[in-house]
């Protein structure tokens, strides 16, 4: 039998993914062929002529399938790019999205000496994108993970080895601030923030595939800002600064929740989309 080349099978599989409702089929038909042969996406433009052995394009094949039933490609592969560094990904932990870059953006953007040694929180951590890309930019700080899920702890753990990080990156499983001492000078959080009889209208790669406990914000989506504002304010550093990220819309009630804390924001950040989803937030004393 003859080997199938990368753009015979690219074709019919972009043409699956699309009748399965998938939003970008041809970049993802790309990107799963090219994990199958073990291959960058870019030598499949380059050479679309190539051919496929057969395990690969049989291992291609079940890779289309689970597409197919919006199964995401960063759940498919196990890993996902965020802010050019890759990160495992497992069923415990979100799936690391390019909207939340914006928090890497107004983090950096809050910090006037980048060579000082200053210690990060990440709340609610997940993979460790949000503490690890912010370490990569930060050569003297040192920061501290937590999440109340083990496996999503032992993902950031491996991946900040993985990142050449983890002499300056640790992990604690805790639900929130329990149990940490101590003052921060940056902290981070993606709290889950979608209100729970929205979920099911969310993506099937969102609703079907993304860790239920780090999606759902209760009946309004704001039961984690209030969990966290007071833990926040004990835990930041006179002159520190604390970035979140909120859901569309919720800018003004998360401003009342952070308010009534004596926290305020002093910066909202747009994503790529322009919607406003990120505050810098310090103690309600200092200046704007």
């Amino acid at each position: 039998m003859s080997r199938p080349t990368a753009r015979t099978l690219l074709e019919s599989a972009r043409e699956r993914l699309a009748a399965a409702g998938v939003e970008d089929p041809r970049r993802d038909a790309r990107l799963l062929l090219a994990a199958a042969i073990g291959c960058e996406a870019t030598a499949l433009v380059i050479e679309p002529e190539r051919l496929v052995d057969g395990i690969s394009a049989e291992r291609f094949a079940r890779f289309i399938e689970r597409r197919e039933a919006r199964e995401p490609v960063s759940r498919i592969l196990g890993r996902r790019e965020f802010w050019s560094l890759c990160f495992r990904v497992v069923p415990a932990t979100l799936d690391p999205r390019p909207d939340s870059e914006t928090l890497i953006e107004a983090s950096l953007a809050a910090i006037p000496n980048r060579a000082a040694a200053l210690r990060l929180l990440d709340l609610g951590t997940g993979t460790g994108c949000l503490l690890l890309a912010l370490l990569a930019e930060l050569p003297n700080a040192t920061g501290l993970g937590v999440d109340i899920e083990p496996a999503a702890v032992t993902a950031a753990r491996e991946n900040a080895t993985s990142l050449g990080l983890a002499a300056r990156a640790s992990f604690h499983v805790a639900d929130w601030t329990a149990g940490i001492d101590g003052s921060f000078d940056i902290i981070v959080a993606n709290p889950p923030y979608v209100p729970e009889s929205d979920i099911e209208g969310l993506a099937p790669e969102v609703a079907r595939w993304e860790p239920r406990r780090a999606l759902a914000g209760g009946a309004d989506g704001l039961d984690a800002y209030r969990a966290l504002a007071p833990r926040i304010l004990d835990r930041l550093a006179p002159d520190g600064v604390a970035v979140l990220e909120f859901g569309a819309g919720q800018d003004r009630d998360v401003a009342t929740i952070l308010a009534a804390s004596g926290l305020e924001i002093r910066t909202l950040r747009h994503d790529l989309s322009g919607v406003l989803r990120c505050a810098v937030v310090v103690r309600g004393s200092a200046k704007k």
